[in-house]
């Protein structure tokens, strides 16, 4: 079953607390991994494969270069997944 929004969200902010120990709760949809999380390219790649496994999708390096913030990452899976 597809994940809803509020499930990716979630789902990423647990990843990128994993990855990075950036806390959940700033880890919002306006925000910029590298600006605003701290997540460098190593970490980006990552929180990549975490997100693919938990939300069954495939992430292409070359689109992983336009997921610039939380929220960009969320439409992503949400238009990807399953």
């Amino acid at each position: 079953m597809a994940a809803t929004k509020e499930e990716i969200v979630s789902g990423l902010a647990e990843i990128v607390n994993e990855v990075a120990g950036v806390p959940t709760e700033d880890v919002q949809l306006d925000k910029s991994f590298i600006d605003d999380l701290d997540v460098d390219s190593l970490s980006m790649v990552e929180v990549v494969v975490a997100a693919e496994e938990r939300f069954d999708v495939k992430i292409p390096d070359d689109d992983v270069k336009n997921l610039k913030t939380v929220g960009d990452a969320v439409e992503y899976i949400l238009s990807h997944q399953g």
